[in-house]
């Protein structure tokens, strides 16, 4: 743990940085009040965790790492306001502290901090705007265009979640010197975890206890969110069995790819197991 501990302490460290730079004070406190909140830091940590696989030193990583979960916080700002949910990992969301345009506020300085950050690296930036236009798509899905069908739902995984862990992998494999073939094969390896992660989520929104998830739970079906329990069939055990064969072809695509770092390499691995079987 102490490794992985360490790793995240960096990214915290220069999270809380970039957040005490912002200005003016109120909009700080309230960026702040989003972004440092708490959260499992997932994303970053593979952004950090993919540039050691790459050869490359955590410290390389940093600063992308930072802006990826700028930007998915940004992300749970507008998804909390979609969902008039009220609740944030366990204290008030942005829009129920604030008011929603306050919050909307917050999200954009929450996303100016982060391509400030990317700009530093012109394939950064890329990797950023990719993930950025498959995010807008997956959120206007939600909204105007449910999926109905399996397939329909497995694309908007892809493209609400499954994009931005791609980002947060292939900006690491960048941060860490990788060729373009690793950064895509470190990116196909993030996707799978990221929609493996989703099912999971979905999954827990539909059966886990809302004390010990964190967040209110039935919320998919309160704001008739499209999830994988209310657009499938599938039973709860046979969405998890979908999230564990997505889970399979990210260690596939990470076993293809050259690790030159076999212990952050392990640690991706041990991501992509972990994410299917989360309480959380």
């Amino acid at each position: 743990m102490e490794y992985l501990e360490r790793r995240v302490g960096l990214v915290e460290d220069r999270l809380e940085a970039v957040v005490d730079a912002v200005d003016p004070p109120l909009l700080r406190d309230r960026v702040d009040h989003v972004a440092l909140s708490g959260g499992k830091r997932v994303r970053p940590a593979v952004t950090v965790l993919a540039c050691e696989a790459a050869g490359g030193a955590p410290e390389d990583a940093v600063d992308f790492a930072v802006g990826v979960e700028l930007v998915h916080s940004a992300s749970l700002v507008v998804d909390d306001i979609i969902d008039r949910s009220d609740v944030r990992r366990g204290t008030e969301s942005a829009w129920a502290a604030f008011g929603h345009g306050p919050a909307i506020v917050a999200s954009d300085g929450l996303l100016g901090e982060a391509f400030a950050l990317f700009s530093a690296d012109e394939r950064a930036m890329q990797v950023a705007a990719e993930a950025m236009v498959e995010l807008g798509e997956g959120e206007a899905s939600e909204l105007v265009a449910q999926p109905t069908t399996e397939a329909e739902y497995m694309t908007l995984a892809r493209r609400k979640t499954g994009a931005l862990f791609r980002a947060a992998a292939e900006l690491g494999g960048v941060a860490g010197g990788a060729d373009p073939y690793t950064v895509e094969l470190l990116g196909d390896y993030a996707e799978g975890v990221g929609v493996a992660f989703q099912i999971r989520d979905d999954v827990l929104d539909a059966t886990a206890d809302a004390g010990d998830l964190g967040k209110p739970t039935g919320q998919d079906e309160t704001v008739d969110r499209p999830s994988v329990v209310r657009v499938t069939d599938l039973t709860p055990a046979e969405a998890n069995s979908r999230a564990r064969a997505q889970a399979d072809e990210a260690l596939a695509a990470l076993d293809a790819a050259e690790v030159v770092d076999r212990g952050a390499g392990g640690y991706l691995r041990d991501l992509a197991e972990f994410v299917v079987v989360r309480e959380r």
